[in-house]
């Protein structure tokens, strides 16, 4: 019995990623129905637990809505410039306002929501320059390890 259980939450959790990916949901009563149509029927409870295990989360897109998205992946960026919701400028990433340095410092405005998921980007980047990110509401900072003036992004 504990084996089907796993199986089924595994197949509940790979949908509830699949979904995310694919569409853009905003609620968890949106994410309930959608998994529905897939005829998986889950509680708010067991959704809640999954989204928290899943370290799904939410952002803020440029008509202001939120919306859930998967961590450590580009989709969302796809999906909303293929919705004509991304930015006017595809060359600029979403959420981005300014970029400023202070010597080995570059202090990074993003709207509100974005600084978590640039500062993440940036890390897994693994730039060998930047020694790390550290994300403060809408802004994030990162530092050279040596102490060297960053070049400049093109």
């Amino acid at each position: 019995m504990r084996i089907k259980d796993t199986r089924k939450k595994n197949e509940r959790q790979q949908m509830i990623l699949d979904i995310i990916k694919n569409r853009q949901v905003s609620s968890q009563e949106e994410l309930v129905n959608a998994l529905a149509e897939h005829g998986i029927r889950v509680t708010q409870a067991t959704l809640s637990r999954d989204i928290k295990k899943l370290h799904i989360t939410k952002v803020s897109t440029a008509d202001n809505r939120y919306v859930y998205i998967v961590p450590n992946s580009n989709d969302i960026t796809d999906t909303l410039l293929s919705a004509n919701r991304g930015p006017a400028n595809p060359n600029h990433s979403v959420g981005f306002e300014s970029l400023t340095f202070s010597g080995n410092i570059a202090v990074v405005k993003t709207r509100n929501g974005y600084a978590s998921g640039l500062a993440y980007d940036i890390d897994m980047s693994h730039t060998p320059e930047i020694l790390g990110t550290i994300a403060v509401g809408g802004h994030y900072f990162s530092g050279d390890e040596r102490g060297r003036q960053p070049r400049e992004s093109t």
